[in-house]
């Protein structure tokens, strides 16, 4: 298999590498507190509130990490 390495004008530039992975963690923790509040949020309803719209308390975590991670 072969290797390339990609050069840009500036080089490798690695300031806009440095700006890229800044952008990608934020982006990350933004997503992670998306999915708490979503998780704390239907975690504090009570059984019957979840029955009514439907969620079952075993699907919090999924819904939360659906709604977090894949909208």
């Amino acid at each position: 298999m072969a290797h390339t390495a990609t050069l840009t004008h500036g080089g490798f530039n690695l300031s806009a590498r440095f700006a890229n992975l800044i952008e990608r963690v934020k982006e990350n923790r933004a997503r992670a507190s998306e999915y708490t509040r979503t998780y704390s949020e239907l975690n504090r309803l009570s059984n019957r509130e979840l029955d009514d719209i439907g969620i079952r308390r075993c699907d919090i975590a999924d819904i939360a990490r659906e709604h977090a991670y894949c909208a």
